[in-house]
């Protein structure tokens, strides 16, 4: 009667004309009651396994069950575009792990079960186990292995000897053998590859000369790991025999190549380390082999290992051209979805005008976020900036009047005499100014520095450095000195009015005042200040995250602390060490009171305040414009890395929801495709139809 049952309730879930679909990120349609799965997961992830059960499921307009068929299931479970190498349909074969009931249909308990078993250490091999274990008695034998073994190989599939030793050591045979707990199973198909390669070599190698033809070894790899390798070695290889010309190839090329096919994660990791560790990112095969022999403990890849690392990587270049290879270069070997890059007239104007567009809006949208972080840095750091300005601008005895001893005392009388306010004047066109002084900054310092960087080592030089950012300081000027000018005779305002009584002018009135000329009085002055500092500055930035505080380095990301202290450090010289055009900057934007010294230029405010004042005269401010710039562009310069991080412009391919977090892929959708790669190692051909192999 169950039986009869099932098969009809298969029959229903077969038939679509019975069922429509229901697509919701909401809990279930009210009507439906759905009892609480007996499960070990917290509220939290039962309302995640909740919303995708719900966002894929279908629910029968007969009984009124809402489930997941199998497409539905795949569409739940499977990474979002990884269809390349692994063919959409062959998720499926995961739908009859999770099929607790054998109905055809997964409920929410099946998927709810599904769903923990992947959050298993090792669930992987426990999905490829339950598959095997096809009458879920707890152990698989001689023949469970090879019925479900023979039933997902493909008809025309390399033959593979059930009666071999290493099948017999494992299980023994038909009749006598032992069976296999979860433990062993997971070495046997650990060796199940190698195996194969093996047998399928033997078969291939019909005189036992030990050597094969070079289209048997690419059925043989095609047929074991085709998803592992990307499409430029998957075409090329029966270059193999190139390693060691001799027309065929050898069984040791075919462990070689193999073992360097197991070993990817590790091949991977020995090559990002070496090229970061090299002085221009790139490496000789003697670099790989130095830092391998470092790196592991009790091996290190064989000379044939390292050769079949480097051919497949050095790919369509010459010996001659191009003798150290960069990161870039081992994209081929090392992605299995690295493709070939498109032909250069296949969809060129479309694609050159979305790229403008793209980049445009790109550049765009990072100039507001640069925007953004000036403002948190200005606002963090202004009152030591009024301090700072206050100092340049005092005159020496024999000048003027003295009002301040030093910083400190500055910031004294200013809170006496003007209040907590008095440190923000001028604060309001600061802000409105340092939007676009800022983002042109850090904007035109990426452009440019994007521009120079080694695509294949992702490296600059030391003298592009230096350009990016001075250009990016020499850009800013245009909207710093109106800027700067406006915000000093502000600051000054406190001041000249208890010495002088002068009535207070509001921003718009110095503007008026001053007219589009005198907006860039001291420009030279500025540009004189501005292009060193951030000469100096994004290259010293750059080169502490990554030489004191070792960003990268074993994908080691800076915490916020550390981040900080770098732009601060980079900061300092920049600041201290362009101290004087600032003064003379200062000096010039700022209305002399009688008795005063007035400036007509940058080189008579020098020769007037080395004559005067001396040489000393020259740093004044320097502590305080330290204090100033440094947490500054530390605040700036972190604020506007983290807003790129975690607010990223969408690129072609993401979705809303990514532009507002960079989405992890979901870890259970990778243990799935991990436990679909651990059965593809009996074929790479499961769940394909004969007709679409």
């Amino acid at each position: 009667m169950s039986g009869l049952l099932r098969s009809v309730v298969g029959g229903l879930t077969s038939s679509r004309v019975f069922a429509a679909p229901l697509r919701c990120d909401a809990p279930p349609p009210s009507g439906l009651s759905v009892k609480a799965p007996e499960t070990t997961a917290s509220s939290t992830e039962l309302d995640k396994f909740r919303k995708t059960f719900y966002n894929f499921a279908t629910r029968d307009q007969i009984d009124g069950e809402v489930y997941l068929s199998e497409p539905d299931f795949v569409s739940a479970v499977a990474p979002e575009g990884d269809f390349n190498k692994i063919r959409r349909e062959q998720y499926g074969i995961l739908f009859k792990v999770a099929d607790r009931r054998k109905v055809g249909r997964v409920n929410f308990d099946d998927f709810v079960a599904f769903e923990e078993l992947l959050k298993k250490p090792a669930a992987e091999f426990d999905v490829a186990f339950r598959v095997f274990d096809s009458n879920g008695d707890g152990v698989v034998k001689f023949d469970e292995f090879k019925q479900v073994f023979q039933s997902m190989r493909h008809p025309e599939s390399i033959p593979f000897d059930f009666d071999a030793p290493w099948v017999t050591l494992y299980l023994g045979k038909a009749n006598g053998g032992h069976v296999l707990g979860f433990n062993e199973f997971t070495q046997l198909m650990k060796g199940l590859q190698g195996e194969r390669l093996r047998q399928a070599f033997r078969h291939f190698d019909q005189n036992q000369d030990g050597y094969i033809e070079k289209r048997d070894f690419s059925r043989i790899i095609y047929e074991l790991a085709r998803h592992k390798l990307s499409d430029s070695v998957l075409a090329n290889l029966e270059n193999l025999g190139d390693v060691v010309p001799d027309g065929k190839i050898s069984y040791s090329e075919c462990i070689a190549f193999h073992n360097v096919i197991r070993e990817m994660d590790l091949v991977e990791k020995v090559v990002r380390e070496a090229c970061a560790r090299s002085p221009d990112g790139k490496i000789t095969s003697q670099d790989f082999t130095n830092h391998a022999s470092r790196t592991m403990r009790y091996g290190t890849f064989s000379p044939m290992e390292v050769a079949i690392i480097f051919h497949y990587a050095r790919q369509g270049i010459s010996a001659g051209e191009k003798p150290r290879l960069g990161l870039r270069d081992f994209g081929s070997l090392l992605d299995a979805k690295w493709g070939p890059p498109r032909p250069a007239g296949e969809s060129k104007g479309k694609k050159a005008t979305g790229t403008a567009l793209h980049e445009i809006g790109k550049s765009a949208y990072y100039f507001g976020l640069g925007g953004i972080a000036g403002g948190l840095g200005a606002t963090a750091v202004y009152p030591i900036d009024l301090t700072k300005t206050r100092m340049q601008n005092q005159r020496s005895k024999v000048v003027g009047e003295l009002l301040y001893k030093n910083s400190l005392d500055c910031v004294r009388k200013v809170y006496k005499n003007e209040g907590f306010i008095g440190f923000y004047r001028g604060l309001p066109p600061q802000l409105i100014g340092v939007a676009p002084e800022k983002a042109i900054k850090l904007t035109v310092n990426d452009l440019v520095r994007e521009y120079a960087t080694d695509k294949d080592t992702g490296r600059i030089k030391l003298r592009w450095e230096l350009f990016a950012g001075g250009l990016a300081g020499g850009c800013q000027v245009v909207f710093t000195n109106p800027l700067e000018i406006v915000k000093i005779r502000l600051q000054m305002q406190g001041e000249n009015a208890k010495i002088t009584g002068a009535p207070r002018q509001t921003a718009g009135q110095i503007v008026k005042s001053l007219g589009l000329l005198g907006l860039y009085k001291g420009a030279i002055a500025c540009l004189c200040r501005d292009v060193p500092f951030s000469a100096i500055y994004f290259p010293a930035y750059a080169h502490l995250k990554k030489d004191v505080f070792h960003e990268g380095r074993d994908g080691k990301v800076l915490p916020y602390g550390e981040a900080l202290a770098a732009a601060a450090a980079a900061g300092m010289p920049a600041a201290y060490l362009t101290t004087p055009a600032d003064v003379i900057k200062t000096r010039l934007q700022t209305e002399a009171r009688k008795g005063e010294s007035t400036y007509k230029g940058v080189v008579d405010a020098f020769r007037k305040i080395l004559n005067e004042e001396g040489a000393r005269a020259l740093f004044k401010g320097g502590p305080a414009r330290v204090l100033r710039s440094s947490p500054q562009f530390g605040v700036t310069l972190v604020a506007y890395e983290n807003l790129k991080k975690h607010f990223p412009y969408p690129e072609p391919h993401q979705s809303l929801s990514e532009l507002v977090m960079p989405r992890e892929e979901d870890l259970a959708r990778v243990r799935a495709r991990n436990a679909l790669k651990v059965l593809l190692d009996v074929d790479t051909n499961i769940g394909i139809a004969k007709s679409q192999k």
